[in-house]
């Protein structure tokens, strides 16, 4: 049974983890590790996880020496796993029973998949279930996508022998983290969407999503998508050209509006049809 590292990068979220960690503990699939970063938290986090873990081995906490920023504790998540499949997973969210089983059943039977990545429940602060986020589906993976809008989303499981292959996330970015990610695997092979929900994503509002950072995000992401266009070779973007250096998101996003528009869409439908 191959297993499979959770890697949980911390910052202030230790009051939430109590539920993360039942979670885990609760999963069908049992082949698995917990690598938890914390990032200098000023709270009592350090104090909350080890009391929660301090009983299992399958749980390792580390400390950042001084305050790095979320790319930086996410790549150290990474360097410090020892599983085939690498997940992240917030703290201050939770997992469905049969997450981790029902991701890497798909991942062992299809080589030709290095991902995959399911529909999440947005859920109030006490994690009770609101709503399912209906933006999440199957992308047709090509030079061109770049994740905007937003399609690939958590819970998003991927091979270590194919984050390998990849320059690795990017320790100095602190937004936009995952989106960089998902980029750089997406070149290296496909994702599968499994069309069930296996997150739990928390509203809360310390949370970053819920935060004045959601434009410092987008804005962050831009620059993402500007870095994967020169990491592919991309001078042309419908006709238009891709700026030798990065100045502006809003130039940026120009470049990819037409991927909104209907006969787009209609166009990627029917190909990924065809593909399936």
């Amino acid at each position: 049974m191959n297993k499979i590292s959770i890697l949980i990068a911390n910052y202030n979220n230790g009051r939430y983890f109590k539920e993360c960690y039942d979670s885990i503990i609760s999963q069908t699939w049992h082949s698995w590790e917990v690598i938890i970063v914390d990032d200098a938290s000023t709270d009592n986090s350090i104090e909350i996880i080890n009391e929660i873990i301090k009983k299992d081995t399958r749980f390792k906490l580390y400390q950042n020496s001084s305050n790095k920023g979320c790319g930086y504790t996410k790549r150290k998540c990474a360097e410090l796993a020892t599983g085939e499949y690498y997940a992240y997973l917030d703290p201050d969210d939770a997992l469905f029973p049969h997450a981790l089983e029902w991701s890497v059943e798909e991942l062992e039977d299809n080589d030709k998949i290095i991902a995959t990545y399911s529909q999440l429940i947005f859920c109030d602060e006490n994690l009770n279930p609101k709503n399912i986020f209906n933006k999440i589906k199957q992308v047709h993976n090509n030079k061109y996508f770049f994740n905007c809008p937003i399609q690939i989303s958590a819970f998003f499981v991927f091979k270590r022998s194919a984050y390998l292959k990849t320059e690795g996330i990017n320790p100095e970015l602190t937004t936009a983290v995952d989106q960089d990610l998902y980029l750089k695997l997406l070149e290296v092979g496909d994702a599968l969407f499994i069309k069930e929900p296996l997150y739990k994503y928390r509203l809360h509002a310390n949370g970053i999503s819920q935060s004045t950072s959601k434009q410092k995000a987008k804005d962050s992401f831009s620059s993402v998508i500007h870095e994967a266009m020169k990491r592919r070779g991309i001078q042309e973007i419908n006709k238009k050209p891709v700026p030798h250096t990065y100045t502006d998101a809003d130039e940026i996003y120009k470049l990819l509006e037409y991927q909104t528009g209907i006969l787009y869409r209609l166009k990627t439908k029917a190909t990924l049809f065809l593909t399936m």
